[in-house]
């Protein structure tokens, strides 16, 4: 960094000094703060602000020791500076990966594979200081892009394989997508680099005002979503209610072989115990909920729509958009007031948007093209 004062290096230490602000005033609200600010109505994974409010904790001790070591030290030669280096490489990346991979809830990934791979570049840093004749700074630089490029890479991957899950296991979809997880991804490995590979007031004053809105980004992102271990199963007692006794599945039926094997069997289970008993019409239902109340195992349930090249994402949103269209036109035939917003909510859904993406992808058509038509 340049010796002189100039109104560039200016504006870097106050942005410096803000960003720092702003990650321990984040840190401390996810740590301490129990009222959500965002999404009352929201539970989010209690780990992912854990984990959030590590890495803002993190980055705000990088941005003080860093500020630190350049103003009375400023010696790229020196061990403390390789100590540094060192201290980056095992928190700040393994936090960060932990973060993102906190928001794929389909299972607990480890965190130990980061930081084997992050060893050589921590004591690649320790050497460069000790042999200070030995230039190791390109080598070190080469392997951390390797990672990078790696870990978007499998990013990429399991936020793809997460949506998946998510539709094989949730016909409700709201607050529980993470494409934004890529966002983030993206965002983040930016910054790091342009903390980690230049050197020069420009492009560290770009990463700054990169990094307030990445940093919005992120807490929105650890309010808004909602914490997928909350949907358990339900009761017995709780299914009863919505499903008539006379439709419960019977001890015999729920551990009968062909009950759970044979595709004509789980699709009269499927039309006793869910399309007659309208239990589809249960906003938060879950593919494991439905296993219950049908008596079939859920990896059964799973193999029968992908028999029948569908999901249980699909098979739900079907169900509710006809039920949504029989309703209409039952009520337009009757001369009835109909309001399609409430319409969609009686339907199953919790917000008429999720609703009308739904219905435009089944027929082709804007719900309000469609009204049309049948006014027709």
């Amino acid at each position: 960094m340049p010796e002189q004062i100039t109104p560039l290096s200016i504006l870097y230490l106050l942005l410096h000094g803000a960003g720092t602000a702003v990650s321990v005033v984040l840190c401390l609200y996810l740590l301490l703060c129990r009222g959500k600010a965002i999404a009352p109505d929201i539970t989010p994974p209690a780990r992912l602000r854990r984990w959030a409010a590590a890495l803002f904790g993190i980055m705000a001790m990088a941005h003080v020791w860093w500020i630190l070591f350049y103003t009375f030290l400023d010696d790229t030669r020196s061990v403390i500076y390789g100590l540094l280096v060192a201290i980056d490489c095992m928190t700040l990346p393994p936090v960060f990966v932990g973060t993102l991979l906190t928001m794929l809830q389909d299972r607990r990934r480890p965190l130990w594979p980061i930081f084997v791979v992050m060893t050589p570049c921590a004591v690649i840093a320790v050497l460069q200081t000790a042999l200070p004749s030995i230039d190791l700074t390109t080598p070190n630089k080469v392997y951390g892009l390797v990672l990078i490029v790696a870990f978007i890479i499998y990013m990429v991957v399991a936020v793809r394989q997460y949506g998946r899950w998510l539709r094989d296991n949730y016909a409700d979809l709201e607050h529980k997508e993470v494409w934004l997880s890529l966002t983030l991804l993206i965002g983040l490995m930016l910054l790091l680099m342009c903390y980690e590979y230049t050197d020069n007031y420009v492009m560290g004053t770009i990463a700054h005002f990169t990094g307030f809105p990445l940093a919005g980004l992120l807490l929105w992102r650890v309010e808004t979503l909602k914490d997928l271990s909350t949907d358990s199963l339900p009761s017995h007692s709780a299914l009863s209610d919505d499903c008539p006794s006379k439709h419960s599945a019977t001890p015999h039926e729920a551990k009968s072989p062909s009950s759970k094997g044979d595709p004509s069997n789980i699709g009269q289970l499927l039309a006793k115990h869910c399309e007659d008993t309208k239990l589809y019409l249960r906003t938060d239902l879950t593919l494991p909920q439905l296993s219950a109340a049908v008596g079939v195992n859920r990896y059964y349930l799973s193999q029968y729509f992908a028999s029948q090249d569908t999901s249980y994402y699909e098979y739900i949103h079907d169900l509710r958009i006809r039920h949504f269209i029989a309703r209409y036109r039952e009520l337009a035939a009757a001369h009835e007031p109909i309001g399609a917003q409430q319409l969609a909510y009686e339907s199953g859904y919790h917000s008429y948007s999720t609703f009308s993406a739904a219905f435009k992808q089944r027929m082709h058509m804007s719900v309000t093209a469609w009204i049309r038509e049948e006014a027709v």
